[in-house]
């Protein structure tokens, strides 16, 4: 019972926190710090329910996914006459290759030094302070629908993507708001953020799944399951509301709530000696 109750939070807490601009990463380092959830096990899990966040997003998406793919002609969230399909997979191939890179040559690195509860900590700030930032120094914008935004664009929030290396600075905070600041719209910055995640985090799920396939057993398939549709369904609506969020309170009030859960946890820690 303990077992499936994990696996309900750990998937509630990576199905809302994904898309969201406040480190999904980050939070499950920290729950799984206080749920004494880690080691192997808990790594292969959070890959598995990152891949039911990624469902959620592709359900979404659908339709521009498959104009992506030449498919069909309808993007998600646009009119036919608004949808003028410029957006091409050279905007996402751009937009994934820097972090993509980047992310094999440092890896070693990154999970040996930077997956503890303190760098997690500094990237929840480093993060907020960015997403205020972009938010404040915004450039004039160009690119109000996402299929406005031109390869240069797409190159820089691909840079600014690389960022999220760093466990919880955020992926969507970082690219939001590198959009931002290279002149895309809010709405057009946060659906391309959301299309570039897809495979972004189906690569980089399936490279730690080919490295701990192995801890993977029959006896575990009922809790990886429920993480795996917990993750799914918290993520879908999830990703829904903050997309109307998105457009009422900007990034400021999830900059402001990374450095309130950093404080707690830091005083958590400093509490517990841990």
């Amino acid at each position: 019972m303990q077992n499936i109750l994990t696996a309900v939070v750990q998937g509630i807490i990576e199905g809302l926190t994904e898309f969201l601009p406040v480190s999904s990463t980050g939070h499950l380092i920290l729950t799984g710090k206080l749920l004494d959830f880690t080691g192997d096990k808990a790594d292969t899990f959070e890959i598995i329910i990152q891949l039911g966040a990624i469902l959620a997003v592709a359900v979404i998406y659908w339709r521009r996914i498959l104009s992506l793919l030449g498919v069909s002609r309808f993007s998600y969230g646009e009119s036919q006459t608004q949808a003028s399909g410029k957006l091409n997979l050279i905007h996402v191939i751009l937009a994934c290759l820097p972090a993509m890179i980047l992310g094999l040559l440092l890896h070693s690195f990154i999970t040996s030094y930077l997956f503890s509860s303190y760098t997690v900590l500094i990237g929840l700030v480093l993060g907020g302070i960015f997403m205020l930032f972009g938010e404040r120094r915004q450039a004039a914008v160009q690119s109000e629908g996402v299929d406005q935004i031109t390869y240069r664009q797409a190159v820089y929030i691909g840079l600014f993507q690389c960022l999220a290396l760093w466990p919880g600075f955020s992926r969507s905070g970082a690219t939001i708001a590198g959009g931002l600041l290279s002149g895309v719209g809010y709405r057009a910055a946060t659906n391309f953020s959301f299309l570039i995640a897809i495979p972004m985090m189906v690569a980089a799920s399936g490279f730690e799944l080919l490295k701990s396939y192995d801890t993977l057993t029959a006896s575990d398939a009922v809790f990886f399951i429920t993480g795996f549709i917990v993750a799914f369904v918290v993520a879908l609506l999830a990703v829904i509301t903050f997309l109307k969020l998105l457009e009422r309170f900007k990034l400021a009030p999830f900059a402001y709530y990374r450095f309130v859960l950093a404080a707690v946890f830091l005083v958590y820690l400093v509490v517990t000696g841990n």
